[in-house]
This record gives C-alpha cells, sequence and structure tokens, in this order.
C-alpha cells in the first residue's frame, strides 16, 4: 500500500489537530488526554504541539521532526480507515495512522495504560 504523494503529508497538523479534539472531547476525554497520547507517541510537549500548530508545520514535518518518536509504536494493532496499521507499508502513512488509531481508543474510552502500552 504505496502512498508516497498521499495529500495527507502535506496537510499542516494545525488542519487536523481540531478534529482530534472535536473527537475526543465529544466523548467524555480531555486535551490534556489528547495531548498525553500525542507526547507519548512523537515525544512533543504541549509547548512543542503548540508550536507546531503555530507555525503550520505539516504532517510530514510533525512526524519528521517528532523529539522522540516511541519505539513502541509498533505495539499499536487494528483496523483504522479499513487498513491494519500493523501492515500500512509507507512510514509515514503508518506513524499517521498509529496516532489515528490511539485517537481512536482514547474516544471510545479505553484506560490510559492501555492506549501507552503500559
Amino acid at each position: 500500500m504505496a502512498m508516497a504523494g498521499h495529500r495527507i503529508f502535506d496537510t499542516p497538523f494545525a488542519s487536523i489537530y481540531p478534529h482530534y479534539v472535536t473527537k475526543v472531547e465529544r466523548k467524555g476525554r480531555s486535551v490534556a488526554e489528547l495531548h498525553e497520547v500525542i507526547t507519548w507517541l512523537t515525544g512533543y510537549d504541549d509547548e512543542g504541539i503548540r508550536r507546531v500548530i503555530d507555525d503550520g508545520v505539516t504532517m510530514r514535518g510533525f512526524f519528521d521532526e517528532a523529539p522522540a518518536f516511541n519505539t513502541n509504536a509498533e505495539l499499536i494493532t487494528g483496523v483504522i480507515c479499513g487498513h491494519r496499521v500493523e501492515e500500512i507499508e509507507d512510514p509515514l502513512m503508518q506513524r499517521i495512522r498509529y496516532l489515528d488509531k490511539l485517537v481512536d481508543e482514547l474516544a471510545r474510552g479505553k484506560k490510559m495504560t492501555s492506549i501507552l502500552r503500559g
């Protein structure tokens, strides 16, 4: 499943982020919990997340510049957008879908220890 030129790669993180916020808040979860998930996966702290949003960093840049991409990310499995995340071949698309999957689990009410593969 090669997606070299997928348009999401050049979409600003700031365009995607509000959808994550809406999704988790609608299900009674908090922005702080969303940030905890983002931090676990990427190493960005709250200030880093704010900077990425303010600077209009693309999804490609967001993951390329991630301070500390979690080595346990490969423990994230399951289906998101009709694809098994563990089978996505494009590394950038896989990282994007890892984040989507974590946000989805948060919105579905999973325990944080489970989401963070604790």
